[in-house]
């Protein structure tokens, strides 16, 4: 036993900021209070599952905040970059992909049960669509509430298109993934992801999910390769408590993209931005989908930042 263990737990604790801090600064996912696997099973990735040769982005953010409008235009971006993209949508709605294909695709989990899970009955067409410029959609679906976990279904879905060779000549494959700090549905694409990145708006509540998140992905990446990439504001006229908060944790803002009705009427005529008319607000959100598809694909720097106590985040962005 090492003299720290002897510590009173204040202590140890105060120990354990300070070699969180250094680790930060050293570019490493810091030293976090509970680490992943504290007090419950950690589950290591099968290397069988590994996702090989493609860059592997997970979209985080608190629900409704745009996540797979933000994933399916970033997926059109990188498609236009002339790459070959997958997007795999995570969450029960199955709603991740309409844009790209026009219309609601059946999950993953629901064909595996028609076929009573035998997964040597499928083709690829059965469970991937190509949509919009190339780009193959996915959704994985998930178990009915309150019934099984979404992890389970992310797992069975990475496995099936393993099994069929969805994956092997990919460039971009990218996790939209569902918006609660849960256990396996939120999870389970940071065993496959090298970047996770987060959507927020310029409020509180939007930054106190994305600083949750922070706090969730940094336990992973204890156990997995994923590191943090940055934030995107969303639907977000200006970002000064974004940025505030960003400076203050030691988080990057990568892209801003402002609220313009056009990304709303995009949704409605079900299609991402670069299918509609070339209006200026129009043009110019393409172009920042575009820089940001370039920046991520060039690859980013893994972020480390010290996530703040919930008291302290309340202090931060408490808004008059």
């Amino acid at each position: 036993m090492s003299p720290l263990d002897k510590a009173p737990p204040a202590a140890r604790a105060n120990a354990r900021e300070v070699e969180g801090l250094k680790a930060r600064s050293l570019g490493a996912p810091p030293v976090l209070r509970g680490e992943d696997g504290e007090g419950s099973l950690q589950v290591h990735q099968d290397a069988t599952m590994k996702i090989e040769g493609a860059k592997v982005f997970a979209v985080y953010g608190k629900g409704g905040i745009g996540k797979s409008t933000t994933s399916s235009n970033l997926s059109a971006a990188f498609s236009k970059l002339g790459k070959k993209v997958l997007q795999i949508g995570c969450d029960p709605k199955h709603d991740s992909t309409f844009t790209l294909t026009g219309m609601l695709q059946p999950t993953v989990i629901d064909i595996l049960k028609d076929v009573d899970f035998h997964a040597e009955e499928l083709r690829p067409e059965d469970f991937v669509t190509v949509g919009y410029n190339g780009v193959m959609c996915v959704e994985a679906g998930g178990p009915p509430a309150g019934t099984g976990c979404g992890g389970y279904v992310v797992g069975q879905t990475v496995k099936l298109l393993k099994q069929h060779h969805m994956l092997e000549d990919t460039d971009v494959v990218i996790f939209d993934v569902l918006g609660d700090v849960v256990c396996g549905g939120f999870a389970a694409p940071l065993q496959h992801a090298d970047r996770a990145v987060i959507v927020t708006a310029n409020d509180f509540d939007s930054i106190y999910a994305m600083n949750r998140i922070i706090q969730a992905v940094q336990a992973k990446s204890k156990n997995y390769n994923v590191r943090l990439a940055g934030c995107i504001a969303n639907r977000s006229k200006e970002t000064n408590e974004v940025d505030r908060y960003c400076d203050v944790v030691g988080f990057n803002r990568i892209a801003h993209m402002p609220d313009i009705d056009a990304i709303r009427r995009s949704r409605l005529k079900k299609k991402t931005l670069f299918e509609m008319p070339d209006d200026q607000d129009i043009v110019e959100a393409r172009a920042e989908y575009m820089r940001l598809a370039q920046l991520l694909f060039a690859g980013t720097e893994p972020l480390a930042p010290a996530s703040l106590p919930d008291r302290e985040i309340f202090e931060l962005l408490g808004f008059d």
